[in-house]
C-alpha cells in the first residue's frame, strides 16, 4: 500500500466521477493503483494483500479498506463543508434519517414535533435539487464538449473551513507566487509570509506537502519541520490550522493533515 501527497488527495476527489465519489475510490491508469478517495491510499494492480484472513486483489482490497475505516462514506460526503454540500443542518439532519430509513412518523419524533406535510415537502424539495445537479452536470459536460479552453484552479481542502475567492487561484498563478516566495527553489525557505490572502493559501498549500498523510506530529515535530522553511514558525502553524489545511487535538500535543 503507498500514500499520495495531501495535494494529490483532493486533486483526486475533485476529479472523480460522481460514481467514483459514491463508491470512494478511483482507478489510477499512470500508476496502476487503486486509489481510497478519502485518505489517499493505494493499492497496486497485480498484487495481493491481506486484509484480515483473507487475501484480496489490489481492487476488491481498496473496498475493504473503505468499508472498514471510513464508513459511513455518507457521513463524510454529509459532514463537508456548506460550501460543497450546499446542505443547512436541517436539510443535513433531513438526509441523514432519510438514510437510516426512518419513517415520516419516526423522522417528526426525532425532531420533536411537525407535521407529515413538511417531511414530504422536504423529500420533494430534495428530488428537484438533485434534477437541478444533473443539468448543471450535463451543461458543463457539453460546455468541456466544445473544446473550450478550461482554467485549471488549483485543489481546495476538502477541509478548509473558509472556501472564498481566496482559492481561485489558477495554476499559473500559483507557480508565480511560488517562484517569488521560495526565491531558492520550492523546496527551500519562504522569504517572507505574504501579507495577501491569496497568496497565504498558495503559500500554505505548498509548505503542507512537507507533512505526510496520515500521520499524527507532535507539536515539536510540527514545529521542527516548519522551522526549516520560515523563522516564523508559529505564524505558519496558526495559519495551516486557520485555513483547514491541518487540525490538532485541543491540547495541541497532536496536529495531522486533513488535506
Amino acid at each position: 500500500m503507498s500514500e499520495f501527497p495531501c495535494g494529490d488527495i483532493a486533486e483526486r476527489f475533485w476529479n472523480a466521477a460522481v460514481e467514483e465519489i459514491q463508491r470512494g475510490y478511483v482507478y489510477d491508469e499512470k500508476t496502476g493503483e487503486y486509489a481510497c478517495l478519502v485518505c489517499g491510499q493505494g493499492f497496486a494492480q497485480g498484487v495481493i494483500y491481506p486484509i484480515g484472513d483473507s487475501l484480496f486483489d489490489a481492487e476488491r482490497a481498496v473496498r475493504e479498506h473503505v468499508d472498514r475505516d471510513h464508513l459511513p462514506l455518507f457521513e463524510y460526503l454529509l459532514n463537508m463543508n456548506k460550501k460543497y454540500t450546499g446542505l443547512t443542518e436541517h436539510q443535513k439532519n433531513l438526509l441523514r434519517y432519510f438514510y437510516q430509513g426512518l419513517s415520516d412518523s419516526e423522522i417528526l419524533a426525532a425532531l420533536g414535533g411537525g407535521s407529515a406535510s413538511t417531511i414530504r415537502n422536504h423529500r420533494f424539495a430534495l428530488r428537484e435539487r438533485e434534477k437541478q445537479a444533473k443539468v448543471f452536470l450535463a451543461l458543463m459536460a457539453l460546455l468541456e464538449g466544445k473544446g473550450q479552453k478550461r482554467q485549471k484552479f488549483i485543489s481546495v481542502p476538502r477541509s478548509a473551513t473558509m472556501v472564498d475567492e481566496r482559492f481561485a487561484i489558477t495554476e499559473e498563478e500559483n507557480a508565480k507566487i511560488l517562484k517569488a516566495y521560495f526565491k531558492e527553489g520550492p523546496d527551500g525557505p519562504l522569504a517572507e509570509f505574504p501579507v495577501r490572502e491569496k497568496r497565504k493559501v498558495a503559500v500554505l498549500k505548498h509548505i503542507v506537502r512537507r507533512f505526510e498523510p496520515q500521520r499524527r506530529y507532535t507539536e515539536k515535530e510540527v514545529n521542527e519541520i516548519l522551522k526549516a522553511v520560515y523563522h516564523d514558525y508559529v505564524t505558519l502553524r496558526r495559519y495551516l490550522i486557520e485555513y483547514g489545511f491541518m487540525d490538532r487535538v485541543k491540547d495541541g500535543s497532536h496536529y495531522w493533515l486533513t488535506y
